[in-house]
């Protein structure tokens, strides 16, 4: 039975990238290897990066003067490696605390320099995103950072912060491409990829070129974005496959018209979600209406065995992966770029279906 799979990452992928990626396995183009096998220091290869480069600056209009990075070590490392290479002239930076990533991004800066929380929604569980003006960012600092969709609490931004001149840096990990952002708004944008992007294995970091300038000459090679800069994303081997699928997602979605294309069907989506929650007598939403995020929703019925019941029910059902996180509970239910429509009216069917026998 095809399933529908709403996990928060690694997450589902278009099927047509699936059986073009089964169709290359062997065999990539002709040249008697797969991906996997090649140099990357092949021709072969060589094209894959650089397509799959063109293509993301497309989608998301990147300007000339930001560099493109495919790294490894997921958007956890980029928690340190942001502070490591920006945070070196007043070695402070602010932070806005809106869920457990923003957490632990906080946790790994405070080893490098000085963090100022400047606002934080933990009051409530982060249900929502707090009012911020330019006035919390004015002061010596030497960057802004955010997490603008939080994957476990079902939040996000709805609007980016004035952050007083200084650069905003961000966490996109669970929302890249799902919208249209205005890139020259950042700094600093770094996403993992197995949520909107790929498979695990390979984060995009797209970072405006004088900031390569900050990186400190005595940083580790592998941690400096200078050199990852300089050297392509290529200064060590980089995870080649999971680039490659990278690209074919690139390609698939400019196929279907782009990130604007995309972000109407994204919100179709979450429309048809939310519309039933909020109709609903048994479950409702965890996120304060205001903030909600798109890619994610949490729900809960208010009792952990009902909870528990409509997950292994929803999983007969071919409704998998929606078991919430611990620090929320009940469900969530991830609705990536590659969901579906079919899948979320599937989804509430199945939770109609669910309160109806309750």
């Amino acid at each position: 039975m095809k399933v529908f799979n709403f996990s928060p990452g690694p997450a589902c992928l278009p099927e047509s990238v699936l059986l073009e990626a089964q169709k290359d396995l062997l065999d990539y183009k002709g040249c008697g290897m797969s991906v996997m096998e090649m140099s990357h220091r092949s021709p072969e290869f060589e094209a894959i990066i650089k397509k799959a480069e063109a293509d993301l600056r497309t989608l998301m209009d990147i300007p000339d003067d930001y560099s493109v990075l495919f790294l490894q070590g997921g958007a956890s490392l980029q928690f340190s490696m942001a502070p490591m290479n920006l945070m070196n002239k007043h070695k402070r930076a602010f932070y806005v605390l809106t869920g457990a990533f923003a957490k632990n991004a906080i946790a790994e800066a405070k080893k490098v320099g000085e963090v100022v929380v400047v606002a934080s929604s933990e009051d409530r569980t982060f249900s929502y995103i707090p009012e911020l003006d330019r006035s919390m960012f004015e002061g010596d600092a030497d960057y802004v950072h955010i997490t603008q969709n939080n994957t476990i609490y079902g939040t996000r931004f709805t609007e980016l912060p004035d952050t007083a001149g200084k650069p905003l840096v961000a966490d996109l990990s669970s929302m890249i491409l799902s919208e249209v952002i205005n890139v020259r708004d950042y700094g600093l944008i770094y996403a993992g990829a197995q949520k909107n992007i790929g498979p695990s294995g390979v984060t995009v970091v797209i970072i405006r070129n004088d900031l390569l300038e900050r990186s400190p000459a005595d940083l580790s090679k592998m941690l400096s974005y200078k050199v990852q800069a300089e050297n392509g994303s290529m200064y060590n081997t980089p995870p080649t496959f999971a680039i490659y699928i990278a690209g074919l997602v690139f390609e698939d979605l400019l196929k279907k018209g782009g990130v604007g294309a995309i972000q109407k069907v994204n919100e179709q989506k979450a429309a048809i979600l939310y519309d039933y929650l909020d109709s609903s007598s048994l479950f409702r939403g965890t996120a304060e209406k205001k903030y909600r995020s798109i890619m994610n929703v949490t729900f809960v019925t208010g009792n952990d065995e009902l909870d528990k019941k409509f997950i292994a029910e929803a999983k007969k059902q071919g409704i998998v992966n929606i078991k919430g996180h611990r620090s929320v509970g009940g469900m969530r239910a991830s609705i990536y770029n590659a969901m579906p429509i079919e899948g979320v009216k599937r989804l509430v069917e199945v939770m109609k279906d669910f309160e109806k026998n309750a």
